[in-house]
């Protein structure tokens, strides 16, 4: 790959975006205080729709200005989370306090290639992705909710804390799509 290659690198999001979990999002809305953690799969599966109109509008690949993401490079990301947080998830519920891999959003949309996927299979590949990871959040006991897991730079997640952490990046990036 040469840079001659890639689009226009956006500044990467460097942001530590854990504060959700203790304050509304500004710029989407989303309040984790007003999600139930038993309704946290079922929202992440509604959203599947959402992306499907959003990848099939005819724009979908161009981007709204060099540094921005297409709905095409947004919805390659939201697949991946789904993937990530799929895998956090099933960490969390089958090991004793584990520590995630760490994720570099931004490497892996040029790795990935985000710009060149085709919004058809995109869309089908957040379905799977979301209907896999959904099934991870979905009838947690009490103590399974309870559960904790770290990322590389000491975050503490609990199950809870961390599928509403998930669930506000889909959201989060619908909004960013929906305008």
């Amino acid at each position: 790959m040469t840079v001659d290659d890639l689009p226009a690198v956006p500044d990467p999001d460097d942001k530590d975006w854990t504060w959700v979990l203790d304050r509304p999002c500004p710029e989407c809305g989303f309040t984790t205080s007003a999600v139930d953690r038993h309704r946290i799969a079922d929202r992440l599966l509604a959203a599947t729709p959402r992306w499907r109109t959003a990848l099939s509008a005819a724009d979908a690949a161009t981007r709204p200005a060099p540094t921005i993401w297409s709905i095409v490079e947004y919805g390659c990301h939201t697949r991946d989370v789904h993937t990530t947080f799929g895998r956090r998830g099933r960490l969390i519920q089958e090991q004793q306090d584990p520590v995630f891999a760490n994720w570099n959003q931004d490497e892996t949309a040029l790795e990935k290639r985000y710009w060149e996927a085709d919004p058809a299979d995109v869309a089908r590949e957040i379905e799977r992705e979301a209907v896999s990871a959904a099934g991870v959040f979905s009838g947690l006991s009490d103590a399974q909710w309870a559960r904790v897991g770290r990322r590389s730079n000491g975050s503490v997640f609990t199950m809870e804390t961390l599928g509403l952490y998930y669930l506000h990046d889909i959201e989060h990036h619908l909004h960013d799509v929906e305008r």
